[in-house]
């Protein structure tokens, strides 16, 4: 199979029409639709707008590679556009992207098309190539270009693997979430570059079908240094003891020259066997901030999946409810099934940032840990102490038993870890942390209650901003709790609707904010945000956390003002709302419901307003690292 069986005639567009990122995929999608590639547009694009979710396929230098490995894709295929104008495609150069190659791979089979795709990845190094695809004006021209490309002899790769002995010898391992496209861009480029510098390079891809040209011991031993240019994980332990730099794939293909520079002279750390994959690779200095947000994000990450999946559930068993009532089959079934989800958010979080700092002998302590925080009311706070808790004891553990007999080594990560980093983050977790937590879980409750109901609005405020501290955890909990024991002693929903209008704003708030200040957001934190206007309108708080834990000053603060304004203007327009839960789907049955709407916009418009212009605008690389850690 050639390039050109895959790059038909029938599937170029030489004049792309769209202007706009997500209208240049719609088009080329209908295409391949038409031309009976897909059988499915809408599965096809969902695979396309994950990818893009992840890090963006505009590659620089005016080329765009959009992949999906989609069951919608009837047969292997790529489509070739050429846009005149230019497309904003959040290219990794900032810069407008003219050719765009859609590629449509079929889930499972054969999958020898996928050495085809690589091949055209490799090609669309060549600035010569590149320049005569943007003068081509027909697709015989570009068919003609590859054909010709093809039969040449690839001299550079060749040079690359089989230099002299008495070379600098770098090893480079090439990988990206799906395996097609930027893995085999970033081999190409280090290899070109490293024939220019007259170093010998080996690099092992780690694509869609499995590692390729995977290194030897032998080669591991004689390299001056090793480069990993990946955007997912990668075997790097066999590396223990060698000069290891770690860094996206995108530098891997934009930025080779620098890390064969760093690779071959002694400018990377020596990977050390106990640490853990990301820092010990890492170069380049990071304060303790950056250290910790990465470990956060890794938790946020992971827990994300739940949030999303077990909210909308919890949501739509709500409007069951207020239609059909709290016994009916649907709404139990489907609240249930909701509700299981969210009970991992806390364990889930804090097990992978243990994960992220700790490696895999932290997973357990730190979910364990995050179960303990929940069952002891430590909540959403007690779950982050618990996540790095877990992480810094198994460290330790790992250093005091570094010593240990090679002959016991196995002992250790299948017996000594598991069971030391449990028994002892989960003492320190129950007696420590978690009563710690109940002290301030009390403490507002009692505060609350010698507060009184003189200055209902006052009260409203406070209930408010109490629900948007920590968004499901104890200070939340006590707000709910006392609004709760209110209502039972006096069927007075007044204050359900303060802490109700009060836990709907955070979510509300960050959606609208992600819609009103795009440049202050990832693509990935766009598409997470709209979610919450579904988590918020429903009374789910918790769909704010994972932007809470990326950024807990600014989100939080924003958010407890909006939430204290909400919460204040229910007290100050009478409203009340019989019910402990519903959000939107149960004010019909309160007192003054427009009322009710009119507080929760405005502190929703207002918190989302200061988070907008408290944040931030996100830079190029900060909005690929989210991207990255995020995925």
């Amino acid at each position: 199979m050639k390039i050109n069986d895959l790059l038909r005639k029938d599937l170029m567009i030489m004049d792309l029409q769209a202007t706009e990122k997500e209208a240049v995929i719609d088009e080329m999608i209908s295409h391949l639709y038409k031309q009976d590639v897909i059988e499915d547009t809408s599965v096809f694009k969902e695979g396309i707008m994950n990818r893009e979710a992840q890090t963006s396929t505009g590659l620089g230098n005016g080329i765009a590679m959009p992949h999906s490995k989609n069951k919608a894709v009837v047969n292997p295929a790529v489509l070739f556009a050429k846009s005149t104008k230019g497309v904003d495609y959040d290219a990794l150069d900032g810069q407008p992207v003219e050719l765009f190659f859609m590629i449509a791979a079929p889930e499972g089979g054969n999958n020898l098309h996928l050495e085809v795709l690589a091949s055209l990845s490799r090609k669309l190094i060549d600035e010569e190539v590149i320049q005569a695809l943007k003068e081509a004006t027909s697709p015989e021209e570009v068919q003609a270009l590859f054909e010709e490309s093809e039969e040449e002899t690839d001299v550079t790769t060749a040079q690359a693997e089989a230099g002299p002995r008495d070379k600098k010898f770098v090893l480079a391992v090439t990988a990206c979430p799906t395996g097609i496209a930027h893995t085999y861009m970033a081999e190409d480029a280090l290899k070109k570059k490293a024939a220019e510098m007259g170093v010998e390079i080996r690099v092992e891809t780690n694509g869609t079908d499995g590692a390729k040209n995977v290194l030897t011991k032998e080669e591991i031993e004689r390299a001056d240094g090793i480069i990993i240019a990946a955007d997912k994980k990668v075997d790097i332990a066999r590396f223990n003891g060698k000069p290891v730099l770690q860094r996206p794939v995108s530098e891997g293909i934009n930025k080779a020259e620098e890390l064969i520079t760093k690779a071959s002279t002694g400018q990377a750390p020596i990977l050390q066997a106990e640490a853990s994959s990301e820092s010990a690779s890492d170069d380049e200095p990071k304060s303790a901030w950056q250290s910790i947000y990465k470990d956060l994000m890794n938790g946020v990450s992971h827990m994300l999946p739940f949030v999303v999946g077990g909210g909308i559930l919890l949501a739509i068993s709500f409007l069951f409810e207020a239609q059909l009532g709290s016994d009916n089959i649907l709404f139990t079934s489907l609240n249930t099934i909701g509700g299981s989800a969210f009970e991992f958010l806390i364990p889930i979080l804090a097990g992978y940032i243990a994960y992220s700092i700790a490696d895999r002998p932290g997973l357990l302590p730190g979910m364990a840990g995050g179960l303990i925080a929940v069952n002891s009311d430590a909540g959403f706070l007690g779950g982050l102490v618990a996540g790095f808790l877990a992480s810094y004891v198994m460290n330790l553990i790992k250093k005091a038993l570094r010593n240990f007999p090679k002959s016991l080594e196995g002992l250790k990560a299948i017996l000594l870890y598991p069971v030391l980093g449990l028994l002892l983050v989960g003492l320190l977790m129950f007696f420590l942390v978690g009563p710690f937590f109940a002290i301030i879980n009390n403490g507002m409750i009692n505060f609350l209650e010698n507060l009184g109901t003189g200055n209902a609005v006052l009260l409203g405020a406070v209930l408010g901003g109490m629900m948007a501290v920590d968004m499901g955890g104890p200070v939340n909990k006590a707000a709910y709790a006392f609004s709760i024991g209110i209502y039972g002693d006096t069927g007075d929903g007044s204050l359900m609707a303060a802490v109700m209008v009060g836990g709907m704003i955070p979510p509300l708030a960050i959606a609208l904010s992600t819609l009103l200040f795009k440049n202050k957001y990832s693509q990935i934190e766009r598409q997470s945000g709209l979610t919450n206007f579904v988590l918020g309108i429903s009374f789910i708080t918790e769909g704010a956390i994972p932007f809470a834990a990326a950024d807990p000053l600014r989100v939080i603060g924003s958010s407890i003002l909006g939430a204290a304004i909400g919460g204040g203007l229910t007290q100050l327009w009478n409203v009340s709302i019989p019910a402990p839960h519903g959000g939107l789907f149960v004010i019909g049955i309160g007192e003054n419901p427009l009322w009710f709407i009119a507080a929760l916009l405005i502190g929703s418009i207002l918190s989302a307003i200061i988070l907008g212009f408290w944040k931030p605008k996100v830079s190029e690389t900060d909005a690929n690292v989210k991207t990255e850690e995020l995925i």
